[in-house]
């Protein structure tokens, strides 16, 4: 196969939380849609701070419980080739959203957004930071990523031939 159809990165500040969840709750929806190799999945931090590191253990065991494997996902840092490379760029909160809309290089072709704009039924925009908090604050994380991720593989099962 060629390029996928579909490219989707998912960011946050330091992408050992919300992003990577984003990433494996989005890759296992892929999959079971019959849809992983048509979609291009990955997670990034707008900050450097955990490189190479896993995601925090209590967002793996968290997912985990869920059926969500996030045991091969490695944190890296945004890249400019990142806006070149996905179609599509969604931060998990406001704050990373301004920061990526300040180092996209102005050829970029990447829609950026927020994840959660694909939960029209929720109130809530942002997807909160759970680190300093305890282990509720992943499960409400998977809850909102599971949800909006749902509401996305629907609209980008619509968009392929």
């Amino acid at each position: 196969m060629d390029r996928p159809e579909h490219s989707v990165l998912f960011v946050c500040l330091g992408n050992i939380c919300r992003s990577p969840t984003a990433e494996g709750v989005f890759r296992h929806l892929a999959r079971e849609a019959g849809l992983e190799e048509r979609i291009r999945i990955d997670s990034a931090g707008t900050g450097g701070y955990h490189i190479g590191a896993p995601p925090d253990a209590r967002a793996m065991a968290a997912a985990q419980a869920r059926g969500y494997d996030l045991a091969a996902i490695r944190a890296r840092k945004i890249a400019p080739e990142d806006f070149e490379q996905f179609n599509l760029i969604l931060a998990m909160d406001e704050d990373n959203l301004v920061h990526l809309r300040g180092i996209a290089p102005e050829t970029s072709r990447a829609r950026l957004g927020l994840l959660l704009d694909y939960a029209p039924g929720r109130q809530e925009r942002e997807v909160p930071d759970p680190y300093y908090g305890g282990r509720n604050g992943f499960e409400q994380v998977l809850d909102l990523v599971n949800e909006a991720c749902a509401g996305l593989l629907e609209e980008l099962r619509r968009n392929l031939p």
